[in-house]
């Protein structure tokens, strides 16, 4: 395990936390921004993040299920912004001056991305992590929904939760966040 570099603040570009970073292809596959939510450590893999944002600017939709903090305009695009614990389950956690919003996209099927953002409390670190220190999901026991977790790498004697950024959101919740950037658009 390698750990790549660590932000100094939030609204850090992924090309900052990358800088000491590898960049094959093979290599960037185990690479993983690790974040934390709820004094657990959380990790999605390089190849779906996007960018790192300071948390600001959002504009609230209603009628939107409760886990959809807002909206952001991204250099003239709208992005749905996802509130984690709530999604999985929690109460929402307090904005603090380091909290993010990071920037994924996922596939929503037929060669179809989709980009939202999504809340955690602070960025960690970029590390790499084998595939052979990554452990299948647990059958039990998670706090949050098993079809949500890759896998749980090692890190330095403990576990990180590695989340599958294409199962955050079912097909209908796509869906509802689909036509609400169409609604926002529209409007």
């Amino acid at each position: 395990m390698t750990q790549a570099s660590t932000p100094e603040t939030p609204g850090a570009t992924l090309p900052a936390l990358l800088a000491n970073a590898s960049t094959t292809a093979s290599e960037q596959q185990q690479q993983y921004l690790t974040f934390t939510l709820a004094e657990e450590m959380f990790a999605i893999g390089i190849l779906s993040i996007r960018e790192i944002l300071e948390y600001g600017q959002l504009t609230e939709v209603p009628m939107t299920p409760p886990f959809i903090r807002g909206v952001i305009n991204l250099r003239g695009a709208v992005v749905p912004v996802i509130d984690l614990a709530v999604r999985f389950g929690r109460q929402p956690r307090e904005v603090t001056k380091r909290t993010c919003i990071v920037i994924i996209e996922t596939d929503t099927g037929a060669g179809q991305t989709q980009q939202m953002g999504i809340v955690v409390d602070a960025v960690s670190e970029v590390l790499e992590i084998p595939p052979s220190e990554i452990e299948p999901p647990p059958a039990f026991g998670a706090r949050i929904r098993i079809d949500f977790i890759k896998g749980m790498g090692k890190i330095a004697g403990r576990f990180v939760v590695i989340l599958d950024v294409n199962r955050i959101l079912s097909l209908d919740e796509v869906a509802v966040v689909s036509a609400m950037q169409q609604e926002t658009v529209a409007a």
